[in-house]
């Protein structure tokens, strides 16, 4: 035996040593997985565990492979969950503050309306009451501000102030809201019983208004029955009529002699207005121009408008005719075309005027004057010429209301030329032909109409000839 060396077997790999020094290293778990399979447990069997040795290499008998499996850091899951803990904790703090932030606000808004609404009117209570409840709900504010701040600095610190909960900060914020709408409603309300009652008082008052005006019209109509009485008459026609010719008389006069004064030839114009007229004396020829200017101050004064306007809407005669003559008189003519200038009677003296002053008329007779004379710009400048024609068209718009106020209206008529006078409806207005039995003249121009009321006729004035 000596001299005999025996065979060495050959030392197999340490894998066993090497995967445990690189647990220890790693500080791994390990998992056995050639345990015996048994139903509770899902171990691999020892097939299963050779073949995840499958190699060229010779395979290690009874010998024990482990799966390595890394720790995870320590304390790492309770770090975790503290830090989702801390955040849960963060939210619902900043949800209850702000829900608080918010009722407070509107409970401060609520308590402030109360307390406007208390002052008007006055009652000290409330306002004591609502200023108490305005100090709380700042301070609260206050109390929230300095809560945000110290949270922020530290989260951890203990603080004595209650949040509460979210659904009873809403809770507060929406009673807060029915405070406000409450409050404003009242309000409201209060206006509208006020504005009930100015209804009520101004109905009181229209009433009474309505009946002082059933009094006053039943005695307005009592004097104008008295009126008509007393004016509805051919005497007081007759005599409105001579005013209105002396009226016009007067503004004729003043024209000539303005005519005069420009230079005009007096007998060329006359002879333009009626020509081919044997004048009895030189002076008659004046008679045109009051011919000329009163037939043209009566011309439409058969309508009941006075032509004024075809389309606009005029009284029926009558009363009304008789209210607008009382009104009329009741002021001057130039205080009433100073009072109202787009009234009936204003327009009445526009149109009369340029009826009668044309404008190349009228340009002639001012433009002319000399310059020591009163200068007169137009019919609208207070001098003779203006008042005078002012009066004339009073004069004559009042003998029309007057006429339309009869019932039946008075007729108007002139004559033409050529016409056999006659003593019945004409009247001579030189005077000259006075004594019957002389020889029958004819009628060379119509000076003043004539006018029928009724059966009584009021003469015309006529100029004669021949």
């Amino acid at each position: 035996m000596d001299g005999y060396s025996a065979p060495t077997t050959p030392k197999p790999p340490q894998i066993s040593e090497m995967f445990q020094k690189f647990a220890l290293a790693f500080k791994t778990k390990t998992f056995e997985f050639f345990a015996d399979d048994d139903n509770n447990n899902n171990h691999l069997s020892d097939s299963d565990g050779f073949s995840l040795l499958d190699s060229t290499e010779d395979f290690i008998t009874d010998q024990k492979v482990v799966v390595i499996k890394p720790d995870p850091p320590p304390n790492s899951s309770s770090s975790i969950n503290n830090s989702f803990r801390n955040e849960t904790i963060d939210t619902q703090i900043a949800d209850s503050l702000i829900s608080s932030v918010f009722a407070a606000v509107s409970s401060f808004e609520a308590s402030y309306l109360q307390l406007q609404t208390s002052h008007v009117p006055f009652v000290e209570e409330s306002v004591k009451a609502a200023d108490r409840a305005l100090v709380s709900h700042l301070q609260r504010l206050s109390d929230l501000k300095r809560f945000y701040r110290e949270f922020r600095k530290n989260p951890n610190f203990e603080a004595g102030l209650s949040l509460g909960s979210c659904l009873e900060a809403q809770v507060q914020e929406n009673q807060s809201k029915l405070r406000t709408l409450e409050t404003v409603s009242n309000r409201l309300q209060e206006e509208i019983d006020e504005k009930d009652n100015e209804v009520s008082t101004l109905r009181k008052k229209l009433a009474e208004i309505q009946w002082a005006n059933t009094k006053l019209s039943k005695k307005l109509s009592g004097n104008l029955n008295s009126a008509c009485d007393v004016l509805l008459t051919v005497r007081v026609f007759d005599s409105v009529l001579h005013d209105a010719y002396r009226a016009t008389r007067k503004f004729s006069k003043i024209l000539i002699d303005l005519m005069r004064k420009a230079g005009w030839d007096l007998d060329l114009v006359a002879n333009s207005v009626y020509p081919d007229i044997d004048y009895a004396k030189k002076g008659h020829n004046r008679f045109s121009f009051l011919s000329y200017v009163c037939l043209g101050m009566f011309r439409c004064f058969d309508f009941e408008g006075f032509g004024l306007s075809e389309n606009e809407p005029l009284c029926n005669g009558g009363t009304c005719s008789l209210k607008q003559l009382l009104e009329h008189v009741s002021s001057s003519p130039m205080e009433l075309l100073s009072r109202n200038q787009n009234s009936e009677y204003s327009r009445f003296c526009e149109k009369k005027y340029q009826e009668l002053i044309h404008p190349t008329m009228e340009s002639s007779i001012f433009s002319n004057l000399d310059q020591n004379e009163v200068v007169l710009n137009s019919w609208r400048s207070l001098s003779i010429f203006y008042e005078s024609f002012v009066s004339m068209a009073s004069s004559i718009w009042t003998l029309h209301k007057l006429a339309f106020s009869f019932d039946p209206v008075v007729e108007i008529f002139q004559v033409e030329r050529g016409v056999d006078f006659s003593m019945v409806y004409m009247e001579d207005v030189t005077k000259r032909y006075n004594l019957p039995g002389q020889t029958r003249v004819k009628v060379g121009f119509t000076v003043v109409p004539g006018f029928k009321i009724g059966r009584t006729v009021i003469q015309s004035q006529v100029y004669l000839s021949g």
